[in-house]
């Protein structure tokens, strides 16, 4: 797997924050000049459902999780540096134990 990047540049950041499960899990969206768009947050402790619409790509930068994706009983730990993809149409239980998980959304083509 490729690093992570530390930066983006030459980039839109939308101000107003994506707020979910009373603030557990925040991100930013940001935009790129050829049309990608991406999100940055954060995921404090806990267990959370995700719906996606499209397909998704998560990259955790920081911390780590356990993700369940949708009608599985599998689930795989995540740390720094690794990431995991979602079908669109599907969805994915992330739970964090301790500390923060930060990741970044890719929304595949």
């Amino acid at each position: 797997m490729s690093a992570l990047p530390v930066q983006f540049a030459g980039v839109t950041v939308v101000t107003k924050a994506n707020v979910y499960f009373d603030g557990n899990v925040v991100s930013h969206t940001v935009l790129f000049a050829d049309a990608a768009k991406k999100t940055l947050g954060l995921i404090r402790p806990g267990s959370y459902y995700f719906g996606t619409a499209a397909a998704e790509r998560m990259e955790i930068v920081a911390g780590e999780c356990v993700v369940t994706p949708k009608d599985s009983k599998e689930s795989k730990t995540y740390g720094a540096g690794t990431s995991f993809d979602v079908p669109a149409n599907s969805g994915f239980t992330i739970a964090v134990s301790s500390g923060l998980c930060e990741y970044i959304c890719s929304f595949l083509p």
